[in-house]
């Protein structure tokens, strides 16, 4: 029985020692006085001439002019030049400050200045909650130290964290720099700054926007996501992801990105993607695809890996391996594709064939790995093939096949017979959308169909060399074809002409390779390979999933 009651008083003494700790200590004051008729309960306490009054509660040191203190509701009103103290590490000074000790709340009004050692806050009010350690501003606070000022309609500070959480308008000026957002976490000790809603980054040489974001403010590097875009370097980039780097000067966007050259009027998609602003180049992965707009009509252009260098005036494009291009009335393969913007010169570059690879592989081999463009009815293949469009006009101009220039037209009205002439080079120039003449120079050689134009009855193959010829289309077809020097040939009966002397040497006809849509550009291609994830580079400290 004596144990239980001994024990009893221990709790009882244990309670009023908490109790007292938590009620509301005057440490000092220059007078004291009572007011019962217009202050009741209150100890009206005055400063000094050399003192401040001096309050303190659970850890928190208040200094003011003047104070009214109710003991019994364990509380106070500070007035003139109050200041507060908490710890080493907070400060707060405002006009007034009024105090409820029970519930640890303070409410600071006019002219209202928080010191956490990184920053300082400025607002008109400010209620400062020390049993959570959170301070907030209901309407228009100003943080900031020696390089960044940040303003918002409403904001929140947890002293724990060392974090600011901004709502409403907020605004960061920093000299390199200008942000606006709808919302922003901001570490006061990492300067780390995390964004949500509608986003804004203004910076000397680029514009960030986005929905959802982090952003270091020292390194001057993000993540930014959620209709994530940066101008910069002259060209627009969008992505579902994009992280950039200011000091560096590089950005790198995944998945449905979409870099848009703003001088040239082009555009490169994919799913990664990387700008360097001090080389001038960009380089674009992963589903890549070129779009350059001719005749009101878009050139695409897809390769494993697509490569923008130069400054706008001298841009260049190149596409490496599987190279596919595709126009409404033009398409075309190779292995890769260099592409001048200013001269609007495209040449197709077949992959390189070894001296050894020379010795075993047949003419139509080597014809099988030639670039090869359809232009209407036509199939035409080379070495190497130069496409040439007028970028004053944005129409297409020229075309030049260079080494084992081969033409083929399969024959409208007998699908096994093809029209044929090869050379070693070809020049062709159009005329709108398709091509009107095409000379074909030096060792020439012909094979062509000829029907009776009344009965459509094939009456003779004319197989013919010559030095060089002249094809002048219309209606997307060969209409005449013009000899020069010497031309030597032969028109046969079609029984008198064996079918294996019906094709040229190096014939190959490609039509399952040809490209009729965009679609097409990727046809035959396992599109799942295009899907990456974790391609972005890694800040120190912050996971691409961004965490507030």
């Amino acid at each position: 029985m004596r144990a239980v009651l001994f024990s009893c008083l221990l709790l009882l003494s244990a309670s009023g020692l908490w109790a007292q700790e938590k009620e509301i200590e005057i440490r000092q004051a220059g007078s004291f006085q009572l007011d019962e008729e217009n202050f009741p309960g209150a100890n009206i306490l005055e400063r000094s001439a050399t003192k401040q009054v001096h309050l303190v509660h659970q850890g928190m040191d208040v200094w003011s002019d003047k104070a009214f203190f109710y003991k019994k509701e364990n509380r106070f009103d500070a007035f003139g030049n109050v200041r507060i103290m908490q710890g080493d590490s907070l400060v707060l000074t405002s006009k007034t400050v009024n105090y409820d000790g029970k519930i640890n709340l303070a409410v600071a009004k006019e002219q209202v200045v928080l010191d956490n050692k990184e920053m300082l806050l400025e607002t008109d009010t400010l209620y400062f909650d020390r049993t959570k350690n959170i301070a907030y501003y209901p309407a228009n606070g100003t943080v900031y130290d020696s390089l960044t000022t940040i303003t918002s309609k409403r904001g929140t500070y947890i002293s724990d964290s060392k974090k600011y959480t901004f709502e409403n308008k907020v605004v960061v000026n920093n000299p390199d720099f200008t942000l606006t957002s709808a919302r922003m976490d901001f570490y006061t000790e990492t300067k780390h700054a995390f964004f949500y809603g509608a986003t804004t980054i203004i910076g000397e040489d680029y514009v960030v926007r986005c929905r959802e974001g982090f952003y270091n403010t020292v390194k001057k590097e993000g993540f930014f996501k959620k209709n994530a875009s940066i101008d910069y370097n002259n060209r627009n980039i969008l992505g579902d992801s994009i992280y950039f780097n200011d000091t560096k000067k590089y950005a790198s966007a995944t998945q449905n990105i979409r870099i848009t050259d703003t001088i040239n009027n082009s555009i490169i998609t994919g799913n990664y993607g990387q700008v360097f602003k001090e080389k001038d180049s960009a380089m674009v992965t992963h589903r890549a695809v070129a779009i350059n707009v001719v005749e009101l009509d878009s050139l695409y252009i897809h390769a494993d890996t697509l490569i923008a260098t130069g400054p706008p005036e001298q841009r260049i494009i190149r596409g490496f391996h599987d190279v596919r291009i595709f126009k409404e009335d033009l398409s075309g393969k190779t292995d890769s594709i260099h592409f001048n913007q200013t001269s609007g010169r495209a040449k197709l570059i077949r992959r390189p064939i070894t001296d050894r690879d020379l010795q075993y592989l047949t003419p139509q081999e080597i014809a099988d790995r030639n670039p090869i463009l359809w232009s209407d009815e036509s199939q035409m293949t080379g070495d190497e093939i130069h496409l040439t469009i007028d970028t004053e006009k944005e129409v297409l101009d020229s075309l030049l096949i260079y080494n084992n220039a081969f033409v083929i037209e399969q024959d409208s009205l007998n699908a096994a017979n093809f029209n044929q002439i090869k050379g070693l080079q070809l020049k062709g120039k159009f005329k709108g959308k398709s091509l009107e003449i095409v000379d074909v120079i030096q060792n020439t050689e012909m094979v062509y169909y000829i029907y009776d134009d009344e009965i459509l009855e094939l009456t003779g193959i004319d197989k013919a060399i010559c030095s060089a010829l002249r094809l002048e289309f219309e209606d997307s077809g060969i209409e005449k074809i013009t000899f020069f020097t010497n031309p030597d040939g032969v028109v046969y009966p079609p029984d008198d002409l064996p079918e294996n002397t019906r094709q040229l040497l190096g014939f190959t006809w490609r039509e399952d390779e040809r490209i009729y849509s965009k679609e097409d550009l990727f046809h035959g291609i396992d599109l799942q390979r295009f899907n990456i994830k974790g391609n972005l580079p890694e800040i120190e400290g912050v996971p691409i999933k961004l965490k507030r």
